[in-house]
């Protein structure tokens, strides 16, 4: 911003609170969730959902375990009114389900509402008004506060005297004080006053007081104390349900949301993902993902978070953006070397920890949850482009090939593949780090070839290991017998015997070979050459473990002769 368009601009002002509790104070519960999806998200969609998507959306919100649904505004269109109609219809709400309707203070608005509320058994009447200065002066033309008070009084009375007229339904008042975010504080808990003595709030029938940042105007911790200054003077207290709806103008509707329940609050109105007007409304998956992180119940479900994504996507026509907390495409990903491994070896150490403590608590670094608890695969966690390292390359050959590489190998194979993502400029896929891993490290056979292997049977019946072998190296064929303490030993051997003393074995390992054929058994051998001192690693695969321990040497061997010293 040019500093002289700064000046038009002032501060928000402080609340006068000097003994605030909130900060001192620890989420320890949910407080109830009310989806506005259907309303608030469905008002700021390019292409409003059409009844068949609301209805579809209705079933998911239903599903994930929200209990309270504002399902629209029914008389402000046709639209609205049907979908609700066609709610009831087709016996479509939960007897637990109770459904939110929302209404402007006028009279021919609430009458139409109330029309549309017939054969619900439970609902809530969303009752609003505007109350700011800016509100007041702007909107109604410079109305008085008691004149905007008597708006809200006026529809509070005729809400009340509308109830008898359904008999059958069981309907609860809220009243929202619209903008309360910019209202003066005194002002706002005089009009909720006197809305909650036209309604005669009881312990049995309580009042919800929605108070909505409806503009985000301030930090976090102006909101909270707002909230709780209202709650210290607010009649009726004990027979009012609070109720938050922030909004996310400046980026903080999840922090204002939480320090709002600090400070006093009992109810949350969001959405799903944020969708809503301007920069959105408070994304309800995330502050009850939060909640879940710290080990509080919240009565939602989002184990499948992706179908519920896919669900949204398709009826909103919108896309959750891939770093949107918890549910984007991209949150539990890892492209940086160091962040993969530790969430490798954070993996590698949570399942050593489980085998001896079924109820060891989550800990892997970078991810403050499971993302199989959100319906996510491990697959997605670890990606490598030209920034990642050796773990993540090691991360991926493990868990989506099988192959459970030496610790001392991770830099050779994590240079070789990060190297190949650099030269292509771009992110390498799974299925392409297996193919680079099997091109280039496992049962390379150039310049050294095995045609012929045998083990002499009668020799290991005397306890000695005896092979006899043809190999080609080059245009040279070598065929002889070597002896040793097993059959690499003994093909080493055979190989000096042959004059090939330029190396050593220095270390070998060997697994069954995970996701493969059952039958396929993986070895890593790492040899050593002996004027350079330079170290490699080889990798063979075979049904035979003997022969998988082979081909790795094998590997490793021209390994040494075709790879360059700063290509290792």
């Amino acid at each position: 911003m040019k500093p002289e368009s700064i000046q038009k601009y002032r501060p928000f002002p402080a609340v006068d609170l000097p003994d605030r509790q909130w900060p001192d104070r620890t989420i320890t519960h949910a407080p109830t969730w009310c989806s506005v999806d259907l309303r608030d998200g469905n008002q700021a969609l390019p292409i409003p959902m059409s009844v068949e998507e609301k209805l579809r959306l209705f079933d998911e919100l239903v599903r994930i375990g929200f209990k309270q649904i504002e399902v629209g505004f029914p008389s402000a269109a046709d639209t609205e009114f049907n979908f609700l109609r066609a709610l009831v219809d087709q016996n479509r709400i939960p007897d637990d389900v109770t459904i939110q309707v929302l209404v402007q203070a006028r009279e021919h608005l609430i009458r139409r509402t109330f029309e549309s509320l017939a054969g619900v058994k439970k609902a809530i009447v969303h009752l609003y008004n505007s109350t700011s200065p800016l509100q007041r002066r702007v909107t109604f033309s410079d109305a008085s506060q008691e004149k905007i008070k008597q708006i809200a009084v006026d529809g509070a009375k005729l809400i009340k005297e509308l109830v008898p007229t359904l008999p059958d339904t069981d309907i609860t008042l809220q009243y929202s004080p619209e903008s309360f975010s910019d209202t003066e504080l005194d002002y706002a808990v005089e009009v909720c006053n006197a809305v909650s003595a036209v309604w005669e709030p009881t312990p049995e029938k309580k009042i919800i007081l929605n108070l909505p940042a409806t503009v985000e105007w301030s930090t976090p911790n102006v909101h909270a104390d707002q909230i709780e200054w209202f709650c210290r003077h607010v009649d009726n207290r004990e027979n009012s349900i609070i109720s938050l709806h922030t909004h996310n103008d400046r980026g903080t509707g999840t922090a204002a949301t939480e320090l709002g329940l600090l400070a006093g609050a009992d109810r949350v109105e969001g959405t799903l993902f944020g969708n809503g007007e301007r920069t959105g409304n408070l994304d309800i998956v995330v502050v009850a993902l939060n909640m879940n992180s710290h080990g509080i119940e919240t009565g939602l479900d989002f184990s499948d978070l992706s179908s519920t994504r896919r669900i949204y996507e398709e009826t909103t026509r919108l896309t959750v953006p891939e770093r949107q907390p918890y549910a984007g495409e991209l949150v539990f990903t890892a492209f940086s070397g160091s962040h993969q491994d530790a969430i490798k070896k954070g993996f590698d150490r949570r399942t050593k920890d489980l085998a001896e403590d079924e109820s060891v608590k989550w800990g892997v670094p970078y991810l403050t949850i499971d993302p199989q608890d959100l319906g996510r695969s491990y697959e997605a966690i670890i990606r490598i482009n030209s920034q990642s390292g050796k773990g993540g390359v090691a991360y991926v050959l493990d868990r989506e090939h099988g192959f459970d590489l030496p610790k001392s190998m991770h830099p050779q194979v994590g240079k070789f593949v990060y190297d190949r993502a650099d030269e292509e400029g771009r992110e390498l896929s799974n299925d392409e780090i297996g193919d680079f891993f099997f091109e280039e490290f496992v049962n390379k056979n150039a310049p050294m070839s095995l045609e012929e292997f045998e083990l002499d049977h009668t020799a290991m019946a005397r306890g000695e290991v005896v092979c006899h072998a043809t190999v080609k190296i080059g245009e040279e064929t070598i065929q002889g017998t070597g002896k040793g303490n097993g059959p690499i030993n003994a093909f080493v051997h055979l190989l000096e015997e042959a004059g090939h003393k330029d190396f050593k074995v220095t270390d070998y390992r060997s697994q069954a070979l995970r996701g493969g054929s059952d039958a396929d058994s993986a070895a890593y051998v790492q040899i050593q050459e002996e004027n350079s001192g330079r170290l490699l690693w080889g990798c063979g695969v075979d049904p035979s473990i003997e022969m998988a321990g082979l081909k790795a040497l094998i590997c490793g061997w021209n390994l040494l002769r075709t790879t360059e010293p700063d290509e290792a």
